[in-house]
């Protein structure tokens, strides 16, 4: 039986839908397959993590070559990122006008904050993830490693729960509607914690989550909604939770975080 890597789960409901592309999904999955640091992939690899027939991931990997989306390893066989996924990463990024934006307000976050192991990112969703499109690392001996393309839970941390908050109740019900009918079995806690985050929101303009995605770190998340309203980011502040309590993150980060989320948020010149 194949191991699925959780992160390729598919999301539901897209069997009936005619104008789904089975075959550029799958495509998709395979580019999904690589993970931060790894450098190659055989088929076999791919096949394990997607759960495809191996065929498949061969004809796939094929074209995906074809495509400059793939480099083919000679000395090993195995495959690599090429340079057109670099190309349509590089696109996304440039066509987030966030992302400019925050690079200095991060900066001084981080910088201003009392605690040299603080980590500040911006995060934006894809299906049930956040993924890291911006990330301001600490200088510290001791800090966060998630860089860029990290991936982080919805559900269980506080840049998804930020972004979830901030979303129109309809786009909400219907991830979590999503969520649920893939079979999860932590609904109910999924549900419970998302009306606590929210109470959390509306009380502080943040949200939180420490030690609920890993024991090891805390942290607190603003929204932040792009320019022409389209799109919810989130704007975090982490750090080890050895080294950080929730009463720093709270008392010392959670004014500069709100007041960092409104200004990436506002209009220049608006009002």
């Amino acid at each position: 039986m194949a191991i699925r890597d959780a992160d390729m789960e598919a999301e539901p409901g897209f069997g009936s839908d005619r104008n789904f592309v089975t075959a550029l999904a799958r495509g998709l999955e395979v580019l999904r397959c690589f993970r931060p640091n790894e450098y190659s992939l055989s088929n076999s690899d791919i096949a394990q993590r997607t759960g495809l027939p191996k065929p498949t991931v061969t004809r796939l990997t094929h074209t995906l070559r074809q495509l400059d989306y793939l480099v083919h390893v000679e000395a090993t066989g195995h495959y690599r990122l090429g340079p057109g996924v670099l190309q349509l990463g590089y696109g996304v990024l440039a066509g987030i006008d966030v992302a400019d934006r925050a690079a200095a307000i991060m900066r001084e976050v981080q910088r201003e904050g009392p605690n040299p192991n603080a980590t500040v990112a911006l995060g934006e969703r894809h299906r049930f993830k956040m993924i890291y499109t911006a990330v301001h690392r600490s200088t510290a001996d001791v800090s966060l490693t998630l860089n860029v393309g990290a991936r982080l839970p919805l559900f269980h941390s506080a840049m998804g729960r930020a972004a979830l908050c901030a979303m129109p109740a309809a786009e909400r019900n219907r991830i979590l509607d999503a969520a649920a009918a893939e079979g999860r079995e932590d609904m109910d806690l999924v549900r419970r914690n998302l009306a606590r985050a929210a109470e959390e929101y509306a009380a502080h303009g943040y949200c939180s989550s420490f030690g609920e995605w890993r024991p090891e770190i805390s942290g607190i998340a603003v929204p932040v909604v792009s320019l022409n309203g389209d799109r919810i980011y989130a704007l975090n502040v982490g750090a080890p939770s050895f080294l950080i309590t929730p009463e720093e993150l709270h008392e010392a980060y959670g004014p500069r975080l709100v007041a960092a989320g409104r200004t990436l948020s506002d209009v220049p010149g608006k009002g």
